[in-house]
Formats: C-alpha cells, structure tokens, sequence
C-alpha cells in the first residue's frame, strides 16, 4: 500500500468538487467494508461519479484509502484542538480547573456526528490491524490520535507551570487523561448507543476525578 507520502494528488484544477465528492464517499465505503473490501467501483458508484474519474485524481486505491485517512484524521484533531483552547484556556485559571476538565471531557466522549464517517472507518481499520501497513499507521498517528495529545500536553503543562497541576512528563499525563476519559465511554464512537446528559457526566467526572488524584499539587 503507497504511503501517505507518496505523492498525494492535488485536486485538478476546476475539479475540486469531484474531489471532494471522491473523498466524502471514500470514507463511507471504507467505513462500510473495509480497505480491502472496498473498490474503485464502489466508490465510484457511492460518489455518483465514473471511474476514470477517481483515476484523474489519485492513482490507485491505496493512494486514494492514504489521502482519505489523513484527511480525515486531521480534520477530526483540530475539531479536538478547538475543544482543548476552548476548555482549558484562559478560562481554566477563573472558572476552576475542576470544571474546565470536566466540561473538556464531557464534550471528548460525546459522538461527532459530523465525523461518524472516520470513526467508522477507524473502527474497521482497528479490525484489520495485521493488514495496515506501519508507514501509514504511523503518519495517521502523527495527523490525528499523536497531534492531539500533544496539544493537550501542552496545554497541561502550561497548567503545570502557573501551579494548577503537578505534572513531571505532560505527555504522559495527557495520555492518562484521554484514557481515563474514554475506558468507560469505549474508544470505537461510531456507532455507539448514544449516552443520556447524565450518563455522560458521570463518565466525564470520574475520569477526571481519578486524573486529579494523580495529579494535583500536594502540601
């Protein structure tokens, strides 16, 4: 499978639309079968769109399943990014840390609908782990799940250095956070039984509950 680098195609010019059309619909059939269930004709027929089509753009499946994927990973982390300033901003020094966590968590372990797509994909990606190859594994990594914990990190070491928090490696704090947010809720979102406003709470608060015990200044 070509790597995410491999010379991702441009839209051609006075196409974009088709392009975008290619990669909406990409993502639904990837989602729905997998990368290797999935074909060009599929996709085309999924995008209302002929195959010589897709071929103008990318260059094969793989080019096509790369760029999709990175795309998408990348969209999905500046939607967290967003998340992380709006909570744990400025904000966080005069509403109370506390709250600012949680309500940071409470907005992490909702569903995106707007992203249900990729996570759909994600999950079947998860499924066909021995079959994905470690170049793209590994840049899909740095444009979503890695660009977003280290977002955080800084933000939590930030945290750190005005003696909110009591934080020796951010990075690994982070990682507690998003885990301690998400074992309950369950990493795979699409697709998941939608939580009552209550539900969703409790998760949010007894994740950062467990992260602040951990990581609260002492004395």
């Amino acid at each position: 499978m070509a790597s995410a680098d491999s010379g991702q195609n441009r839209p051609r010019k006075g196409f974009p639309e088709k392009r975008e059309a290619i990669v909406r619909a990409s993502r639904k059939v990837f989602g729905r079968v997998g990368h290797q269930g999935a074909s060009i004709e599929m996709i085309a027929t999924e995008a209302c769109v002929s195959t010589r089509t897709i071929y103008n753009h990318f260059e094969n499946k793989e080019q096509l399943f790369a760029t999709v994927l990175i795309d998408s990973s990348e969209q999905v982390a500046a939607a967290h990014e967003s998340m992380i300033a709006r909570h744990l901003g400025s904000t966080a020094n005069t509403a109370g840390l506390e709250a600012c966590l949680v309500g940071l968590a409470e907005d992490w372990v909702r569903p995106l609908p707007e992203f249900a797509d990729h996570f759909t994909m994600v999950a079947r990606i998860n499924a066909e782990g021995e079959n994905f190859p470690g170049d793209l594994h590994e840049a899909w990594q740095k444009a979503g799940p890695l660009r977003v914990r280290r977002t955080l990190a800084a933000h939590l070491a930030r945290l750190a250095d005005q003696g909110l928090l009591h934080v020796q490696d951010s990075a690994l704090a982070a990682q507690h956070f998003v885990a301690l947010i998400t074992s309950a809720r369950g990493r795979g979102r699409a697709g998941a039984d939608a939580l009552s406003d209550a539900e969703t709470h409790a998760i949010a608060a007894a994740g950062v509950h467990a992260f602040l015990h951990g990581h609260l200044p002492r004395g």
